[in-house]
């Protein structure tokens, strides 16, 4: 019997001093790609489980799939909807209502007619367009009742920009369930990270980019993260030329219907929770510095760091909130 109790415990004292080790996966997702790091003793992967909550989130809330919920919804279809769908849903609303609109998904459909989104562009857009399409924009005219959406029949819903974000924590809440402690998960540039790097025995690094017109990655600024997530909105790669040379950033002005006149080149926020971040972002975009500045005042829980040009044309930098530096 002793014998056994011995042997039992060297199991236990072994396990106990196990060194964590470093998984690395990475892949395709919502259009862009994921890469993902944790550590575990028992080299866990969880490929296939991520793989299958992206199908899962996809499938909610795609509006590039045209049989996903949000497309049938916007079809017209009366159908319930999944826990995802639902959660992003009342977070969205939230944001909405703190912003005062300038995060609204119904926007969609004029995102749409700007060609930034699934559906196309409009050709010959003008005015008369905007303000008709502009009639059924308004995230208080939509509801959720008995798992139900409850719409405008005209009103296109477009989670686009918060969702990312969302598949961010859904895979840092997976891991979690987990007992994972140390993880990073990115994707297209949206992180949310817990604990630390062991590797390094620090913070997770993670870089913010420096905006310029081409596709050579620099960055503006490495900052340290830890228990936070980071989003980052950026109007200086996806912008759409017209036939006069104009160049419109795809955030659009939520009460006007057209591209956001701003002279902000890129916003990163930090929040507890990447869909949070990833919302924010957008809208802080569309509000400008000088209306940030004083939302933030109110929500020292958010923090910002702001990339944008003077009058002169010259980058400059602004860090609100004690944004790291």
């Amino acid at each position: 019997m002793k014998k056994i109790v011995y042997l039992f415990l060297i199991a236990i004292l072994s396990s106990c001093n196990e060194e964590p080790k470093n998984t690395k996966i990475s892949g395709p997702v919502f259009g862009t790609a994921y890469n993902i790091q944790y550590y575990t003793t028992d080299n866990s992967n969880y490929k296939t489980q991520f793989d299958s909550l992206f199908a899962v989130i996809n499938e909610s809330m795609s509006t590039y799939i045209p049989d996903s919920k949000i497309s049938r919804i916007n079809k017209g279809e009366i159908i319930e909807v999944d826990k995802h769908f639902t959660r992003v849903f009342n977070n969205a609303k939230k944001i909405y209502r703190a912003t005062e609109g300038a995060f609204d998904p119904t926007i969609g459909a004029v995102v749409n007619a700007w060609d930034f989104g699934p559906e196309g562009k409009i050709v010959n857009i003008d005015s008369t367009t905007i303000d008709s399409l502009m009639k059924s924009v308004g995230y208080n005219r939509m509801g959720l009742k008995n798992n139900k959406i409850v719409k405008n029949s005209n009103s296109f819903l477009d989670f686009n920009a918060i969702a990312k974000g969302y598949g961010v924590d859904v895979i840092g809440e997976f891991l979690e369930s987990k007992n994972v402690k140390d993880y990073l998960v990115e994707i297209g540039g949206e992180i949310r990270v817990r604990g630390i790097n062991l590797d390094k025995k620090s913070p997770w690094r993670v870089g913010i980019d420096d905006p310029n017109f081409n596709e050579e990655q620099s960055y503006s600024k490495v900052i340290a993260l830890q228990d936070e997530a980071m989003a980052t909105s950026g109007t200086y790669r996806k912008f759409k030329t017209d036939e006069n040379g104009n160049r419109y950033a795809h955030i659009i002005n939520t009460k006007t219907g057209y591209p956001s006149k701003t002279n902000i080149l890129s916003v990163s926020v930090l929040a507890e929770d990447c869909m949070t971040a990833d919302a924010y972002a957008t809208a802080f975009q569309a509000m400008g510095i000088e209306k940030v500045n004083w939302f933030l005042n109110s929500h020292p829980e958010l923090k910002a760091y702001f990339i944008y040009e003077d009058e002169n044309k010259t980058l400059q930098t602004l860090s609100v909130n004690n944004f790291p530096e």
